[in-house]
């Protein structure tokens, strides 16, 4: 593996997966701060480098964000991520009697295990994947968009009408501009601003950071009791490892659904996390100690919700559909980067591709150092003041949205967005279909347009070719989805 690294990487891409990883494990352990609020907010800073540095930089924030949100769920039952739900069940008993070390440890080894089984995962499976997705023309990828979006039925599981609405949204919003195949303008109402469309990077910080920021003044959490925090030591976090011997095969076995869930539009780490506990519960010959701190339990989560990163790529990289709504900002990086997800990425940006395979491999290394390393550090990052904080998120999010274009207009579409954004949430909207619908609008869009010049049958061309076919015949799936989950639901009531 680091044979792989070092002939691959430079320093400046070293350099950058550990302030990637450092970053993303400082605001991953800061209750409130979602990962997707972090790569979005420190997106921009990727611009002035080069593209696979600027990619493997996100990845680190993307891999040590999931970590980090381990140490609050472990040392204060507050999990500082969505992924790290699970890890409060079995994380925090341990804590309450006095292993905190013992339980960092743990989750820092099955951390390094799930996220590196999913990375070479998505080494040895995402050329394959791209060399059968080479045969797509026009009817293929305006199928594939087609399935990408119906994946906003999965990610707005609770409420579908909604999530469409915001989906809905977000492809109005690609259309604004000068159209590519006939030159005219469209919803520009005269501003010059608008004649090169919405620019996405303001738009994903307002939806993000800036209505997260304004939930935080207007709804602010409850404060977290200083004395909540147990001291833990590096080397009692070290002596511990050896325990890992034991759960490997609860790791192995849980990486690789975390992988599978992954790559599946719409399903997210915290879902990989309950469907390996659950799996772990089911198959322990000690399932009544699961939730008083037992530790298959515990690996389980964190081998998989940290497994979902290197399989969110498979799909993003081959076919160029986000697998969560961190890789759906991860591809509006690759897109102003100039590299378009796809399966034409591996044969145009071959030497970009596995510089970022590699960078993926480093990533998942720096985290076992890293968290290893720094315990006692971060387990005070749950003590700095939200009045501390905010602030700085407000520079950021001015400075991100002002350094796309140097402008400011895009400022105030950032504070406009946020601003829509943060009452969407509050009406039970969610913005990750908003931003779905900006990113593979303009594909759809495009490729439904040049299938009609390209072939006479028109839309009928769509049943004449099975790969578009297949992906039409999955989106008619996802609908159906949540209506077959009420009758089995109904069905279990009776």
């Amino acid at each position: 593996m680091m044979d792989m690294i070092t002939s691959l990487l430079t320093w400046s891409s070293v350099l950058a997966a550990v302030c990637g990883v450092l970053i993303g494990i400082i605001l991953g352990a800061l209750p409130g701060l979602s990962v997707t609020m972090a790569v979005a907010l420190l997106f921009p800073l990727t611009l002035g480098m080069n593209s696979a540095d600027g990619i493997i930089m996100l990845l680190g924030i993307y891999v040590g964000g999931i970590y980090g949100g381990s140490i609050p769920a472990i040392l204060l039952n507050t999990p500082g991520t969505p992924a790290s739900v699970v890890t409060c069940f079995e994380g925090y008993p341990m804590t309450q009697r006095g292993e905190g070390d013992k339980a960092l440890a743990i989750s820092t080894l099955a951390t390094f295990v799930g996220g590196t089984l999913s990375a070479l995962v998505l080494i040895f499976l995402a050329p394959v994947f791209a060399t059968f997705a080479l045969k797509f023309s026009a009817p293929e990828f305006f199928a594939l968009a087609a399935l990408g979006l119906s994946a906003i039925i999965l990610i707005s599981s609770d409420n579908p009408v909604k999530g469409i609405i915001g989906g809905a949204l977000g492809l109005l919003l690609s259309t604004v501009g000068v159209d590519a195949f006939t030159g005219y303008t469209r919803f520009t109402f005269d501003n010059f601003y608008l004649l090169g469309g919405i620019s996405f990077v303001p738009v994903l910080i307002g939806l993000f950071a800036f209505s997260a920021l304004m939930t935080s003044y207007l709804q602010p959490p409850s404060s977290i009791p200083k004395n909540a925090v147990k001291p833990v030591s590096i080397r009692g976090t070290l002596s511990h490892l050896k325990v890992g011997k034991r759960l490997k095969w609860p790791m192995f076995r849980s990486g690789l659904i975390g992988t599978f869930v992954g790559s599946v539009p719409g399903a997210g780490g915290d879902v990989a996390a309950f469907l390996s506990y659950t799996e772990a519960k089911r198959v322990s010959k000690e399932p009544e100690t699961f939730g008083k701190g037992n530790l298959d339990g515990l690996a389980s989560a964190e081998s998989a919700n940290n497994a979902v990163t290197g399989g969110a790529m498979v799909p993003l990289l081959t076919l160029g559909i986000p697998g969560d709504t961190v890789a759906a900002v991860i591809l509006g990086a690759f897109m102003v980067h100039g590299l378009q997800p796809g399966p034409l990425l591996f044969q145009d940006h071959a030497q970009t591709v596995y510089m970022i395979f590699a960078g993926l491999l480093l990533i998942n290394l720096l985290v076992l150092i890293f968290g290893l390393l720094g315990v006692r550090l971060f387990s005070r990052l749950n003590q700095v003041p939200l009045h501390w904080l905010n602030p700085v998120i407000l520079i950021l999010c001015v400075v991100g949205a002002y350094s796309v274009n140097n402008t400011l207009f895009d400022v105030g579409v950032m504070l406009v967005s946020g601003i829509v954004g943060y009452f969407l949430i509050r009406q039970g909207f969610g913005v990750a279909p908003i931003v779905l619908g900006m990113v593979l609008g303009p594909l759809l869009e495009s490729n439904l347009r040049r299938m009609f010049i390209l072939y006479d049958q028109g839309a009928w061309i769509l049943l004449e070719r099975p790969i578009a076919l297949t992906f039409l015949t999955l989106m008619a799936l996802l609908f159906l989805l949540p209506l077959l989950r009420r009758v089995w639901r109904a069905r279990r009531a009776r």
